[in-house]
C-alpha cells in the first residue's frame, strides 16, 4: 500500500513540474501578454496569436519561451519602455514590438535584457522606436535575426538599434538596423561575437564600441553612416571581412581607430569613403588581406601608432594612399598593391624594382591647409610630389614599401 502511495505521489508532482503552454489572444481567456506572463510557471511556453496587444512596462521574471504567432503586434504607445526581461533562460520569438516611449532621462527599449544570462532574443520587428534591443549587464546570450528600423534624425533625441553595456560572450548575428543613433553600440562588454549584420543609414555610427576587449566583428556591412564605424580604447579586437562602404563627409570615415592595441584587421573591404581607416594613437595592429578602393585617404595616422603592420593589401584608386601627420615611421608597409605605383619589374617575380613610396607631399599640405584639396588634379602637383620623392623632407623618408607587388593581390 505504501508503494502504490509513493507512485502516484511521484506522478502527481511530475504532471505539477511538466511545462504548460499558454495562448494568448483577442478572444482567449488570456487576452494579454502580461496576464499570460502572472498566470505562468518557470519554463512554460507563451504562444501569442496575431492581432495587437496595447501593452508596455512588461516584466518577464522567470523563465519562460514567448513565441509570437505571424508577427503578433505589441504597440507600447510611446508610454514608456515596452519588455524587460529579469530572468535566466528566457526567449523572446516572432514578435513585432512598436511604439516606445521617448525619454530624455530614460533609456526606453522595445527590449531589454537585465541582470540575465542565456537569454534568446530573435525573430522580432521593432519599429517606432527609442532604444531597440538594449543588453544590461548579461551575459551568454544571443540576439538574431532581428530587423530593427528606426526614424532618428538627430543624435540628442535618439537611441541605439542594438546596445550592450557591461555584458560578456553575447552573439550578435544576422540583424538589420537602419535609421538609429548607433546601429550597434558596445561598451564595458567582452567576448562578444558580432557577425552577417547590415547597418545601414544611421544618423551617426554603424557600429560604436568603447572599452570593449576580445571582441570578434566578422561578415558585417556598414554603409552610408553618418560617421562610419568608431572602434575606441578596447584591446585585442579581431574584424574580418567586414564592408565599410560610402561614408561620406566632412567628418566622415569608413573606420575609426583610436587607442586600440594589439587587433588583427584582416580581409575587410573598404570602399567610397572620404577615409578608409582614420587611425590615432593605436598600436601593434596587423592589417591584412584588406581592400581599399575608391577612398579620399585609404589611411590617415594621426597621433603615435607604433609597431604597425600593413601587409598584402590592395590600395586602388584612391585620392590619397597614406596620410602622416609625422615624418618619423615605426610601422611596417610590405608586399601591398598600390594602384599608383609606376615602377617596373625586369626581373619579372611580381616585386616592383624600385620601393614605393606611398605618402605624397601634397597629401601633407592637404592635411595642414585643406582648401589646397582644389588643386589636387593639377600639374602642380606632379611636380611638387615628384620633388618630395626625389628628397623626402616633411614626408617619412623610412615610410616605403620595399616589395610593392605588379599585380592585384587575390586571396
Amino acid at each position: 500500500m505504501k508503494s502504490i502511495t509513493v507512485f502516484f505521489i511521484a506522478i502527481f508532482i511530475a504532471n505539477t513540474t511538466i511545462a504548460q503552454t499558454i495562448e494568448v489572444c483577442n478572444t482567449c481567456p488570456v487576452s494579454t501578454l502580461k496576464e499570460a506572463i502572472i498566470q505562468s510557471k518557470d519554463f512554460d511556453t507563451i504562444i501569442v496569436k496575431k492581432g495587437t496587444y496595447k501593452e508596455h512596462a512588461i516584466l518577464v521574471d522567470k523563465p519562460l519561451t514567448i513565441i509570437g504567432e505571424n508577427y503578433p503586434v505589441i504597440d507600447g504607445e510611446k508610454k514608456g519602455e515596452i519588455i524587460t526581461i529579469k530572468a535566466d533562460n528566457v526567449t523572446v520569438d516572432g514578435l513585432f514590438i512598436i511604439n516606445v516611449g521617448t525619454s530624455y532621462t530614460e533609456d526606453y527599449a522595445a527590449i531589454r535584457v537585465k541582470n540575465s544570462k542565456n537569454f534568446v532574443i530573435q525573430n522580432l520587428v521593432l519599429e517606432k522606436l527609442f532604444f531597440g534591443i538594449y543588453i544590461e549587464k548579461s551575459r551568454d546570450g544571443k540576439v538574431y535575426h532581428n530587423k530593427i528600423i528606426g526614424d532618428a534624425v538627430e543624435e540628442y533625441n535618439s537611441g541605439n538599434g542594438i546596445q550592450l553595456w557591461y555584458s560578456k560572450n553575447v552573439e550578435i548575428e544576422h540583424n538589420y538596423v537602419e535609421h538609429v543613433r548607433d546601429g550597434i553600440y558596445l561598451e564595458f562588454s567582452d567576448d562578444c561575437l558580432i557577425k552577417n549584420n547590415i547597418s545601414t543609414l544611421n544618423v551617426r555610427y554603424g557600429l560604436h564600441f568603447m572599452f570593449s576587449n576580445d571582441d570578434i566583428y566578422q561578415d558585417n556591412t556598414f554603409e552610408n553612416n553618418g560617421a562610419g564605424v568608431a572602434v575606441m580604447f578596447s584591446k585585442r579586437i579581431k574584424m574580418y571581412n567586414n564592408l565599410f562602404k560610402e561614408n561620406w563627409g566632412t567628418a566622415s570615415y569608413g573606420m575609426l581607430l583610436k587607442e586600440i592595441n594589439d587587433a588583427e584587421i584582416i580581409g575587410n573591404i573598404f570602399e567610397d569613403n572620404t577615409i578608409g581607416i582614420n587611425i590615432e594613437g593605436s598600436n601593434r595592429i596587423t592589417y591584412k588581406h584588406n581592400n581599399f578602393s575608391n577612398n579620399g585617404w585609404a589611411i590617415k595616422v594621426k597621433g603615435a601608432c607604433y609597431t604597425n603592420e600593413f601587409i598584402e593589401n590592395n590600395f586602388l584608386y584612391n585620392s590619397f594612399d597614406i596620410a602622416y601627420n609625422s615624418n618619423v615611421n615605426d610601422n611596417i608597409f610590405d608586399r601591398n598593391y598600390w594602384s599608383n605605383y609606376t615602377g617596373y619589374d625586369l626581373d619579372k617575380n611580381g616585386i616592383g624594382d624600385v620601393p614605393y613610396r606611398p605618402v605624397k607631399l601634397f597629401s601633407y599640405i592637404v592635411n595642414r591647409t585643406p582648401e589646397t584639396i582644389i588643386l589636387l588634379r593639377s600639374m602642380f602637383i606632379d611636380i611638387i610630389d615628384f620633388s618630395e620623392k626625389v628628397s623626402p623632407v616633411f614626408t617619412p623618408d623610412d615610410l616605403l614599401d620595399n616589395n610593392p607587388q605588379i599585380k592585384k593581390l587575390t586571396w
